[in-house]
């Protein structure tokens, strides 16, 4: 199913954040549709880490099921010096998105290399076979070298290698290749998709999502796990303020350390709703 077919069902939920093993999730896409059925969703949207991929499975892994599979994506994008997190949902233009993405996944990868050359230099002795045979498919991030120091006895946890190793300031540090969050914005509007700032928590301040709804964003994050209660009340009233959309989801990694689990965030089905209504504005008013 796509998201203009779907007949939203309320005693279903949905989960419109998570990962699987194209970026840096421990489930594959048809592992993610199986964990959302069996924790009785009707809709999720898979949400890779500045990847596309896994969207054709896990859509022909859901084929003749209840559930539909939102195409989304989670793009870094940056704002000055600070980084934010923008998620791209219901993708219609999947193949133009993921012709712009593998720029920066290109640049991604050069930027491990290094960073195994400069944990190299320390003393560090991992390889970046050692990295790639950890990623798998996915695409290149941090975690899947921070996984390596693990396995190889340089880190107690990925939490460790962060810290020691791969955080800011640290000697395995190195910036990546940056995308402006106007950049982001309009580039999830030409894709067709809805713009909605990710876990934006303390950061979503009423200045910050002012300036970034003048730049087109659709709409807030406001259930995530590392929301607080008053988190959750600031940005809907934000949501409502600005006529934006909500959204949420368990930005779930599957098995990974201190990941919930699909489905474990309830998010009203409403809300799926008011997004679809907001894409259709946006189409009807694109097409005059």
């Amino acid at each position: 199913m796509t998201a203009s077919s779907a007949t939203p069902t309320p005693e279903r939920g949905i989960d419109l954040h998570m990962h699987s093993t194209a970026s840096d999730g421990s489930q594959s896409p048809a592992g993610v549709v199986a964990a959302a059925l069996a924790a009785n969703l009707h809709a999720i949207a898979l949400t890779d880490h500045d990847t596309v991929s896994g969207i054709a499975e896990a859509e022909a892994s859901a084929r003749g099921t209840p559930l539909l599979v939102v195409r989304g994506a989670e793009l870094s994008a940056y704002e000055g010096q600070d980084e934010f997190h923008i998620l791209a949902l219901h993708l219609s233009g999947v193949e133009e998105i993921d012709a712009q993405l593998s720029v920066f996944r290109d640049a991604r990868r050069d930027r491990a290399v290094r960073i195994v050359e400069r944990l190299n230099a320390i003393g560090v002795r991992i390889t970046f076979d050692d990295v790639l045979s950890l990623a798998g498919e996915a695409t290149l991030g941090r975690p899947h070298i921070a996984r390596a120091l693990v396995a190889n006895g340089w880190a107690r946890d990925q939490r460790d290698a962060f810290d020691r190793y791969l955080g800011h300031g640290r000697p395995g540090f190195l910036d990546k290749r940056r995308l402006l969050v106007s950049e982001a914005i309009a580039l999830i509007h030409r894709c067709g998709g809805l713009a909605v700032f990710a876990h934006p928590g303390a950061t979503g301040t009423r200045a910050r999502v002012e300036a970034f709804a003048a730049m087109g964003l659709d709409g807030l994050e406001v259930i995530h796990p590392s929301h607080s209660t008053d988190d959750r009340s600031r940005l809907m009233a934000l949501t409502e303020h600005f006529g934006l959309v909500p959204s949420g989801g368990s930005d779930s990694h599957g098995a990974t350390e201190g990941s919930r689990m699909v489905g474990a965030m309830p998010v009203p089905s409403t809300w799926l709703g008011l997004q679809l209504e907001r894409l259709a504005r946006q189409q009807r008013a694109g097409a005059g």
